[in-house]
């Protein structure tokens, strides 16, 4: 009998525990940045600090959607897109910082194109107005003496747009896409080749947010959600081999072609997040947001001030 009660005192504890983690949905896309998170919580980090994750995969121009709908309650996306939501109307602050792009993005081009300011009047594909990669072509026109009204816009995502190019797809000059698919075009230079990447234009940098009721209802589990992150980094640094192989699987590639990705950015851990919060990203989100305006992608310029709340990453 003694036994049963100390089985059932132990069933009822297990049960406890379970019903204390913090049920939090997250909404990413397949970008090699984002794999982290992916790790947690396959890993287990997210559930031994009390949370109960759910990962969703939703195209970055639908995500404020979901959250907007309550859906979703957290997101992984680039910085200047955190502006254009709140700008629209989605109220959502960064908590942290997730990756900077070193290469893992860029501007795939036709063989006959030798600059970018080659592109006035032709076709470029690249994900709707308000996503990275719209927001990327438009900050590498500008940067060669053009704007977004000089290109026709096709609308097409970053995985879409490098398969037309291995493909051969002879109506695109252009195409904006990510790792893992820009390494997919680097495997194959007669479809096409790589003009232009955050190597020479870093500019794509990727943090993690959640609506404001979500951080105040649960701020716990919003630090809880900053240390699972940097915990993740760690893994990957005592063992690589294993976490590439969880994150690689979650894209459909090997932990072999996984580590290939991952090596043309660079997470952030906390040292690196306390150091860009301190003055990089209010630096940078102003310029952003300058564009955004000037690209007609917003209509007022939302309080920076208010987009990002440092007490997680401490």
């Amino acid at each position: 009998m003694k036994r049963i009660f100390v089985a059932l005192g132990v069933a009822a504890l297990a049960a406890a525990a379970h019903a204390q983690e913090t049920k939090v949905s997250i909404a990413i896309s397949g970008w090699t940045g984002f794999a982290p998170l992916t790790l947690a919580k396959e890993a287990g980090i997210f559930k031994k600090r009390g949370l109960d994750v759910s990962i969703r995969k939703i195209p970055q121009k639908d995500r404020h959607l979901a959250i907007a709908s309550g859906d979703v309650q957290c997101a992984a996306t680039t910085v200047e897109t955190w502006i254009v939501w709140n700008a629209n109307g989605v109220a959502t602050t960064q908590i942290f910082q997730l990756d900077k792009s070193f290469g893992a993005d860029g501007m795939v081009v036709k063989p006959t194109v030798t600059k970018i300011a080659d592109l006035k009047g032709k076709t470029v594909a690249a994900s709707a107005p308000g996503t990275a990669p719209y927001f990327t072509l438009a900050w590498m026109l500008k940067k060669n003496g053009l704007s977004i009204k000089d290109v026709k816009v096709v609308n097409l995502e970053p995985q879409a747009a490098a398969n037309a190019f291995i493909a051969g797809n002879a109506e695109l000059d252009a195409g904006m896409t990510y790792e893992p698919y820009l390494s997919a075009v680097r495997a194959k230079p007669e479809a096409g080749k790589i003009i232009a990447t955050t190597l020479d234009y870093p500019m794509v940098m990727d943090t993690f947010g959640c609506t404001p009721k979500f951080l105040a209802d649960n701020p716990k589990a919003a630090k809880a959600l900053a240390d699972g992150y940097f915990d993740a980094l760690e893994l990957i640094k005592k063992d690589p081999q294993k976490s590439f192989e969880i994150m690689g699987a979650d894209v459909k590639q090997s932990a072999e072609q996984f580590e290939g990705s991952q090596k043309y950015l660079r997470w952030q851990d906390r040292a690196s997040n306390q150091k860009f919060f301190a003055g990089e990203h209010a630096a940078f989100s102003k310029e952003a947001a300058d564009l955004l305006l000037e690209a007609g992608i917003i209509r007022s310029v939302p309080d920076l001030s208010k987009l990002s709340d440092t007490q997680f990453i401490k």
